[in-house]
């Protein structure tokens, strides 16, 4: 899997500085993570002892797919903006970044906390107070998610009830990035909702005691959404109007 995320992750990158699509940098960086994280967990297999490549895989591979999310919610706010279809959001454009994003960082942080917690405890109490905690953070990114899809949705309707001018120009493929848009949404939710039963089922469970789920239910999960969203950069969208600019952060 390693070589396979690091493919995806350099494949991201030329993408992203010939469409200049900035804000997809959380992409890139949650690649870099996947690649670390799925190098440092092969890497341990031969060196079980060593506590840095523990923390290293469980802490990079746990938090990638938050960064893969940041990058979804700001392209869908660019894409209202693109398709000139602002009023059809119950959320303001400029306002979905900002509030999924923020929700993402918080998410973040209470996950890196409860790995840190758990990578760190000498005790079955300290493990599971860990565990706890990132359980939580798991269960919060679920439901920002499930708030998020609801946003798309309601827009996607709206928009194909009734289009808007831009929607006409060929170059916005707006209804295939949304579609796509949901599928990568659904692999996320998917993923994180292994990860809760995993983590809810402690650390005697199957789950974390079994290599092939984690590769099954996340890596590839993972890998598969790197892969979609290669095709659908928002920078790629010409409109014939000049006042949009896609690449901006």
């Amino acid at each position: 899997m390693t070589g396979i995320f690091a493919i995806l992750t350099l494949l991201h990158t030329v993408r992203l500085f010939r469409t200049r699509t900035w804000f997809c940098i959380p992409f890139i960086v949650g690649g870099i993570f996947e690649t670390i994280g799925y190098g440092a967990r092969a890497a341990s297999n031969s060196n079980r002892e060593s506590l840095p490549l523990y923390i290293m895989q469980a802490l990079l591979i746990l938090l990638a797919p938050i960064l893969f999310a940041a990058s979804v919610y700001m392209i869908l706010g660019r894409l209202i903006r693109a398709t000139g279809a602002e009023s059809y959001a119950i959320i303001r454009a400029t306002r979905i970044t900002k509030i999924f994003v923020g929700g993402d960082i918080l998410c973040f942080l209470v996950q890196a906390m409860g790995a840190g917690m758990l990578s760190g405890a000498d005790s079955k109490k300290g493990k599971d107070r860990g565990q706890n905690v990132i359980l939580g953070g798991l269960i919060l990114q679920i439901i920002i998610f499930l708030l998020f899809l609801l946003v798309a949705i309601i827009f996607h309707k709206r928009l194909r009830n009734r289009p808007t001018g831009k929607t006409l120009d060929a170059s916005i493929t707006w209804e295939r990035m949304l579609s796509q848009l949901y599928i990568v949404s659904v692999l996320i939710t998917i993923r994180n909702l292994f990860r809760v039963i995993e983590y809810a089922a402690g650390e005697d469970g199957y789950l974390l005691q079994n290599e092939w789920p984690i590769y099954v239910f996340d890596a590839l999960l993972m890998a598969t959404v790197l892969a979609v969203c290669n095709f659908w950069y928002v920078g790629t969208m010409r409109p014939r109007e000049d006042d949009i600019d896609l690449s901006s952060a």
